[in-house]
Protein backbone atom coordinates (compact mmCIF):
# COMPACT_ATOMS: atom_id res chain seq x y z
CA UNK A 1 0.00 0.00 0.00
CA UNK A 2 1.64 3.25 -1.15
CA UNK A 3 1.60 6.43 0.90
CA UNK A 4 1.96 10.06 -0.19
CA UNK A 5 3.69 12.87 1.70
CA UNK A 6 4.04 16.59 1.16
CA UNK A 7 7.78 17.38 1.33
CA UNK A 8 10.44 20.03 1.06
CA UNK A 9 9.87 23.73 0.60
CA UNK A 10 6.10 23.65 0.90
CA UNK A 11 6.32 22.08 4.38
CA UNK A 12 9.17 24.39 5.39
CA UNK A 13 7.35 27.58 4.35
CA UNK A 14 4.07 26.37 5.85
CA UNK A 15 5.82 25.93 9.22
CA UNK A 16 7.39 29.38 8.84
CA UNK A 17 3.93 30.85 8.11
CA UNK A 18 5.14 32.01 4.70
CA UNK A 19 3.20 31.78 1.43
CA UNK A 20 3.52 28.33 -0.13
CA UNK A 21 4.24 28.67 -3.85
CA UNK A 22 4.75 25.12 -5.13
CA UNK A 23 3.84 21.83 -3.54
CA UNK A 24 6.03 18.76 -4.02
CA UNK A 25 5.03 15.24 -3.11
CA UNK A 26 6.86 11.99 -2.44
CA UNK A 27 5.21 8.62 -3.00
CA UNK A 28 6.50 5.73 -0.86
CA UNK A 29 5.89 2.09 -1.75
CA UNK A 30 4.82 2.50 -5.37
CA UNK A 31 6.26 1.69 -8.81
CA UNK A 32 6.26 3.80 -11.99
CA UNK A 33 3.77 1.42 -13.61
CA UNK A 34 1.36 1.76 -10.67
CA UNK A 35 1.37 5.56 -10.92
CA UNK A 36 0.99 5.53 -14.70
CA UNK A 37 -1.95 3.12 -14.42
CA UNK A 38 -3.54 5.61 -11.99
CA UNK A 39 -3.40 8.36 -14.62
CA UNK A 40 -0.15 10.06 -13.62
CA UNK A 41 2.05 11.39 -16.46
CA UNK A 42 5.77 10.63 -16.24
CA UNK A 43 8.08 13.61 -16.90
CA UNK A 44 11.41 12.67 -15.27
CA UNK A 45 13.95 10.67 -17.27
CA UNK A 46 16.81 10.12 -14.80
CA UNK A 47 14.40 9.33 -12.00
CA UNK A 48 10.63 8.99 -12.08
CA UNK A 49 8.72 12.22 -11.50
CA UNK A 50 5.03 12.28 -12.33
CA UNK A 51 2.35 14.92 -12.83
CA UNK A 52 -0.92 14.42 -10.97
CA UNK A 53 -3.75 13.79 -13.48
CA UNK A 54 -5.85 16.66 -12.07
CA UNK A 55 -3.67 19.13 -10.12
CA UNK A 56 -0.57 18.67 -12.36
CA UNK A 57 1.58 18.92 -9.21
CA UNK A 58 4.81 16.91 -9.14
CA UNK A 59 4.89 13.52 -7.44
CA UNK A 60 8.28 11.78 -7.16
CA UNK A 61 8.90 8.21 -6.11
CA UNK A 62 10.95 7.93 -2.92
CA UNK A 63 14.57 7.42 -3.93
CA UNK A 64 18.16 7.20 -2.75
CA UNK A 65 21.19 8.61 -4.57
CA UNK A 66 24.75 7.31 -4.78
CA UNK A 67 27.65 9.37 -6.09
CA UNK A 68 29.13 7.91 -9.28
CA UNK A 69 31.13 10.76 -10.80
CA UNK A 70 32.16 14.38 -10.53
CA UNK A 71 30.03 17.48 -10.03
CA UNK A 72 26.30 17.40 -9.48
CA UNK A 73 25.24 15.10 -12.34
CA UNK A 74 27.13 11.93 -11.44
CA UNK A 75 24.54 10.08 -9.36
CA UNK A 76 22.97 6.64 -9.46
CA UNK A 77 19.35 6.66 -8.28
CA UNK A 78 17.43 3.82 -6.69
CA UNK A 79 13.65 4.27 -6.60
CA UNK A 80 12.67 0.76 -5.65
CA UNK A 81 9.39 0.10 -3.88
CA UNK A 82 11.23 -0.66 -0.63
CA UNK A 83 12.81 2.82 -0.30
CA UNK A 84 11.50 4.48 2.88
CA UNK A 85 10.52 8.10 3.48
CA UNK A 86 13.45 8.47 5.89
CA UNK A 87 15.88 7.30 3.20
CA UNK A 88 14.42 9.77 0.73
CA UNK A 89 14.66 12.67 3.20
CA UNK A 90 18.27 11.72 4.06
CA UNK A 91 19.48 12.63 0.54
CA UNK A 92 18.15 16.23 0.80
CA UNK A 93 20.41 19.23 1.34
CA UNK A 94 19.24 20.98 4.53
CA UNK A 95 17.35 19.70 7.55
CA UNK A 96 14.70 22.40 7.05
CA UNK A 97 14.06 20.89 3.58
CA UNK A 98 13.94 17.31 4.93
CA UNK A 99 10.58 17.57 6.70
CA UNK A 100 7.49 15.74 5.46
CA UNK A 101 3.78 15.95 6.21
CA UNK A 102 1.22 13.17 5.78
CA UNK A 103 -2.39 13.43 4.63
CA UNK A 104 -3.56 14.15 8.18
CA UNK A 105 -1.13 17.02 8.73
CA UNK A 106 1.24 14.99 10.92
CA UNK A 107 4.89 16.04 10.68
CA UNK A 108 7.59 13.46 9.90
CA UNK A 109 10.93 14.96 10.92
CA UNK A 110 13.70 12.34 11.30
CA UNK A 111 16.56 14.87 10.99
CA UNK A 112 15.27 17.55 13.40
CA UNK A 113 14.46 20.14 10.74
CA UNK A 114 11.73 21.66 12.90
CA UNK A 115 14.29 22.33 15.65
CA UNK A 116 16.53 24.08 13.11
CA UNK A 117 13.56 26.09 11.84
CA UNK A 118 12.88 27.25 15.39
CA UNK A 119 16.55 28.02 16.00
CA UNK A 120 16.86 29.65 12.53
CA UNK A 121 19.77 27.46 11.43
CA UNK A 122 20.64 26.27 7.92
CA UNK A 123 22.26 22.88 8.55
CA UNK A 124 23.13 20.02 6.18
CA UNK A 125 21.29 16.73 6.66
CA UNK A 126 24.22 14.34 6.20
CA UNK A 127 27.85 14.13 5.00
CA UNK A 128 26.40 13.30 1.56
CA UNK A 129 25.86 17.07 1.27
CA UNK A 130 29.42 17.39 -0.03
CA UNK A 131 28.65 15.18 -3.04
CA UNK A 132 26.71 17.95 -4.81
CA UNK A 133 28.50 21.31 -5.30
CA UNK A 134 25.27 22.97 -6.43
CA UNK A 135 24.16 22.80 -2.80
CA UNK A 136 26.65 25.54 -1.92
CA UNK A 137 24.73 27.95 -4.16
CA UNK A 138 21.42 26.73 -2.78
CA UNK A 139 22.52 27.29 0.83
CA UNK A 140 23.79 30.77 -0.09
CA UNK A 141 20.42 31.49 -1.70
CA UNK A 142 18.51 30.26 1.33
CA UNK A 143 20.74 32.42 3.54
CA UNK A 144 19.69 35.43 1.44
CA UNK A 145 16.04 34.40 1.28
CA UNK A 146 15.63 33.95 5.04
CA UNK A 147 18.11 36.56 6.24
CA UNK A 148 15.28 38.89 7.27
CA UNK A 149 14.00 36.15 9.58
CA UNK A 150 17.40 35.82 11.25
CA UNK A 151 18.59 32.55 9.67
CA UNK A 152 22.33 31.76 9.72
CA UNK A 153 24.43 28.92 8.30
CA UNK A 154 25.64 26.31 10.79
CA UNK A 155 29.42 26.37 11.31
CA UNK A 156 29.79 22.73 10.36
CA UNK A 157 27.83 23.31 7.15
CA UNK A 158 30.00 26.29 6.19
CA UNK A 159 33.05 24.14 6.89
CA UNK A 160 31.71 21.46 4.54
CA UNK A 161 31.03 24.08 1.86
CA UNK A 162 34.66 25.23 2.08
CA UNK A 163 35.83 21.62 1.74
CA UNK A 164 33.78 21.20 -1.45
CA UNK A 165 35.43 24.32 -2.89
CA UNK A 166 38.93 23.12 -1.90
CA UNK A 167 38.20 19.82 -3.65
CA UNK A 168 37.49 21.89 -6.81
CA UNK A 169 34.05 20.33 -7.17
CA UNK A 170 32.57 23.75 -8.04
CA UNK A 171 34.49 23.62 -11.33
CA UNK A 172 31.99 20.98 -12.49
CA UNK A 173 29.03 23.32 -12.14
CA UNK A 174 27.63 24.74 -15.37
CA UNK A 175 27.27 28.47 -15.96
CA UNK A 176 23.56 27.94 -16.56
CA UNK A 177 23.02 26.48 -13.10
CA UNK A 178 25.17 29.17 -11.47
CA UNK A 179 23.11 31.86 -13.21
CA UNK A 180 19.81 30.19 -12.28
CA UNK A 181 20.67 30.22 -8.56
CA UNK A 182 22.10 33.74 -8.82
CA UNK A 183 18.96 35.08 -10.47
CA UNK A 184 16.81 33.52 -7.74
CA UNK A 185 19.08 35.06 -5.09
CA UNK A 186 18.79 38.49 -6.73
CA UNK A 187 15.01 38.30 -6.23
CA UNK A 188 15.31 37.99 -2.42
CA UNK A 189 15.03 40.81 0.10
CA UNK A 190 18.76 40.58 0.85
CA UNK A 191 20.60 39.55 -2.34
CA UNK A 192 23.90 40.79 -0.90
CA UNK A 193 23.91 37.87 1.58
CA UNK A 194 24.15 35.36 -1.29
CA UNK A 195 27.36 36.93 -2.56
CA UNK A 196 28.76 37.33 0.96
CA UNK A 197 28.28 33.59 1.58
CA UNK A 198 29.91 32.72 -1.76
CA UNK A 199 32.84 34.96 -0.83
CA UNK A 200 33.13 33.34 2.60
CA UNK A 201 33.37 29.81 1.25
CA UNK A 202 35.52 30.64 -1.79
CA UNK A 203 33.06 30.25 -4.68
CA UNK A 204 33.08 33.96 -5.56
CA UNK A 205 36.73 33.84 -6.66
CA UNK A 206 35.99 30.96 -9.02
CA UNK A 207 32.68 31.94 -10.60
CA UNK A 208 32.75 35.73 -10.14
CA UNK A 209 36.51 36.38 -10.51
CA UNK A 210 36.28 40.04 -11.55
CA UNK A 211 33.86 40.92 -8.75
CA UNK A 212 35.34 42.59 -5.68
CA UNK A 213 32.72 42.54 -2.94
CA UNK A 214 33.45 45.85 -1.23
CA UNK A 215 31.40 47.26 1.63
CA UNK A 216 30.02 49.83 -0.83
CA UNK A 217 28.80 47.09 -3.18
CA UNK A 218 27.25 45.11 -0.33
CA UNK A 219 25.41 48.20 0.98
CA UNK A 220 24.37 49.34 -2.50
CA UNK A 221 22.99 45.92 -3.41
CA UNK A 222 20.97 45.86 -0.19
CA UNK A 223 19.58 49.34 -0.95
CA UNK A 224 18.78 48.37 -4.53
CA UNK A 225 16.47 45.63 -3.23
CA UNK A 226 14.53 48.33 -1.37
CA UNK A 227 14.39 50.64 -4.40
CA UNK A 228 13.41 48.23 -7.17
CA UNK A 229 12.20 44.73 -7.95
CA UNK A 230 13.92 44.81 -11.35
CA UNK A 231 16.57 42.11 -11.21
CA UNK A 232 18.47 43.67 -14.12
CA UNK A 233 19.04 46.79 -12.02
CA UNK A 234 20.05 44.83 -8.91
CA UNK A 235 22.56 42.87 -10.97
CA UNK A 236 23.84 46.10 -12.52
CA UNK A 237 24.46 47.49 -9.03
CA UNK A 238 26.54 44.40 -8.26
CA UNK A 239 28.72 45.28 -11.26
CA UNK A 240 28.64 49.02 -10.55
CA UNK A 241 32.16 49.35 -9.16
CA UNK A 242 33.98 47.20 -11.69
CA UNK A 243 36.94 49.01 -13.20
CA UNK A 244 36.18 48.50 -16.89
CA UNK A 245 33.45 47.58 -19.34
CA UNK A 246 35.51 44.52 -20.29
CA UNK A 247 35.47 43.29 -16.67
CA UNK A 248 31.65 43.41 -16.70
CA UNK A 249 31.52 41.61 -20.05
CA UNK A 250 33.88 38.88 -18.80
CA UNK A 251 31.75 38.30 -15.71
CA UNK A 252 28.52 38.19 -17.72
CA UNK A 253 30.06 35.73 -20.18
CA UNK A 254 31.45 33.56 -17.37
CA UNK A 255 28.04 33.06 -15.72
CA UNK A 256 26.06 33.35 -18.98
CA UNK A 257 23.98 36.30 -17.76
CA UNK A 258 21.18 37.03 -20.27
CA UNK A 259 21.72 39.94 -22.68
CA UNK A 260 19.20 42.22 -20.96
CA UNK A 261 21.14 41.82 -17.70
CA UNK A 262 24.58 42.40 -19.24
CA UNK A 263 23.35 45.41 -21.25
CA UNK A 264 22.10 47.26 -18.16
CA UNK A 265 25.14 46.20 -16.13
CA UNK A 266 27.49 47.72 -18.71
CA UNK A 267 25.40 50.91 -18.89
CA UNK A 268 25.48 51.34 -15.12
CA UNK A 269 29.21 50.59 -14.85
CA UNK A 270 29.98 53.24 -17.47
CA UNK A 271 27.60 56.04 -16.54
CA UNK A 272 26.33 55.74 -12.96
CA UNK A 273 28.90 58.18 -11.54
CA UNK A 274 27.76 60.81 -14.07
CA UNK A 275 24.37 60.91 -12.39
CA UNK A 276 25.89 62.01 -9.07
CA UNK A 277 27.27 65.17 -10.71
CA UNK A 278 24.55 65.77 -13.29
CA UNK A 279 23.77 69.27 -12.01
CA UNK A 280 27.34 70.28 -12.98
CA UNK A 281 26.89 69.04 -16.55
CA UNK A 282 26.37 71.38 -19.49
CA UNK A 283 23.28 71.02 -21.67
CA UNK A 284 25.45 69.39 -24.33
CA UNK A 285 26.88 66.87 -21.85
CA UNK A 286 23.39 65.91 -20.62
CA UNK A 287 22.16 65.31 -24.18
CA UNK A 288 25.32 63.30 -24.85
CA UNK A 289 24.55 61.10 -21.81
CA UNK A 290 20.97 60.61 -23.03
CA UNK A 291 22.29 59.55 -26.44
CA UNK A 292 24.79 57.11 -24.95
CA UNK A 293 22.20 55.30 -22.84
CA UNK A 294 19.80 55.24 -25.82
CA UNK A 295 17.06 56.97 -23.84
CA UNK A 296 15.10 58.08 -26.93
CA UNK A 297 14.38 54.49 -27.96
CA UNK A 298 14.41 53.03 -24.44
CA UNK A 299 13.16 55.62 -21.90
CA UNK A 300 13.30 53.01 -19.10
CA UNK A 301 17.10 53.10 -19.32
CA UNK A 302 17.08 56.50 -17.61
CA UNK A 303 15.03 55.23 -14.68
CA UNK A 304 17.22 52.13 -14.40
CA UNK A 305 20.40 54.22 -14.38
CA UNK A 306 18.97 56.59 -11.77
CA UNK A 307 17.90 53.76 -9.43
CA UNK A 308 21.27 52.03 -9.76
CA UNK A 309 23.09 55.29 -9.04
CA UNK A 310 20.82 56.07 -6.10
CA UNK A 311 21.62 52.66 -4.61
CA UNK A 312 25.18 53.84 -3.97
CA UNK A 313 24.04 56.94 -2.06
CA UNK A 314 23.62 56.67 1.70
CA UNK A 315 21.37 59.74 2.06
CA UNK A 316 17.61 59.38 1.65
CA UNK A 317 17.23 62.35 -0.70
CA UNK A 318 18.64 62.14 -4.22
CA UNK A 319 17.82 65.40 -6.05
CA UNK A 320 19.82 64.25 -9.07
CA UNK A 321 16.98 61.89 -9.92
CA UNK A 322 14.37 64.63 -10.35
CA UNK A 323 16.89 66.87 -12.12
CA UNK A 324 17.59 64.21 -14.75
CA UNK A 325 13.93 63.35 -15.22
CA UNK A 326 13.05 67.02 -15.76
CA UNK A 327 15.92 67.43 -18.21
CA UNK A 328 14.70 64.41 -20.17
CA UNK A 329 11.11 65.71 -20.28
CA UNK A 330 12.26 69.08 -21.63
CA UNK A 331 14.55 67.56 -24.26
CA UNK A 332 11.87 65.11 -25.30
CA UNK A 333 9.43 67.94 -26.06
CA UNK A 334 11.46 68.91 -29.11
CA UNK A 335 9.30 67.66 -31.98
CA UNK A 336 11.08 65.93 -34.85
CA UNK A 337 8.03 66.41 -37.11
CA UNK A 338 8.41 70.18 -36.77
CA UNK A 339 12.04 69.86 -37.83
CA UNK A 340 11.05 67.87 -40.91
CA UNK A 341 8.35 70.48 -41.67
CA UNK A 342 11.08 73.14 -41.56
CA UNK A 343 12.71 71.44 -44.55
CA UNK A 344 15.51 69.46 -42.93
CA UNK A 345 16.29 66.14 -44.65
CA UNK A 346 18.56 63.13 -44.17
CA UNK A 347 21.29 63.40 -41.56
CA UNK A 348 20.48 67.10 -41.05
CA UNK A 349 17.27 66.09 -39.25
CA UNK A 350 19.29 64.41 -36.50
CA UNK A 351 21.77 67.29 -36.30
CA UNK A 352 19.01 69.86 -35.93
CA UNK A 353 17.18 67.67 -33.41
CA UNK A 354 20.36 67.50 -31.32
CA UNK A 355 20.84 71.26 -31.60
CA UNK A 356 17.27 72.10 -30.56
CA UNK A 357 17.39 69.67 -27.62
CA UNK A 358 20.55 71.36 -26.35
CA UNK A 359 18.94 74.79 -26.79
CA UNK A 360 15.85 73.68 -24.90
CA UNK A 361 18.02 72.47 -22.00
CA UNK A 362 20.09 75.69 -22.05
CA UNK A 363 16.94 77.75 -21.60
CA UNK A 364 15.88 75.49 -18.70
CA UNK A 365 19.25 75.45 -16.94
Amino acid sequence: MSKTYLVGGSVRDKLLNLPVEDRDWVVVGATPDELISSGYQQVGKEFPVFLHPITKEEYALARTERKSGKGYTGFICDFGKEITLEQDLLRRDLTINAIAMDDNGNIVDPYHGVDDLNQKILRHVSPAFREDPLRILRVARFAARYHHLGFVIAEETMSLMKQIVLAKEVSYLTAERVWKETEKALSTQNPQVYFQVLAQCGVLIYWFPSLILTTDIVDALKRSALLTEELTVRFAVLCGEMSTKIAVELLCNKIKAPKNFSKIAIMVQQYRKNVDFIDKFTAEQIIDLFNKIDVWRSPRHLRQLIIASQSFVKTKSYPQAQYLIEAYKIAQKVNVQNIIAQGFVGKFIQLELQKQRIEALLNWI
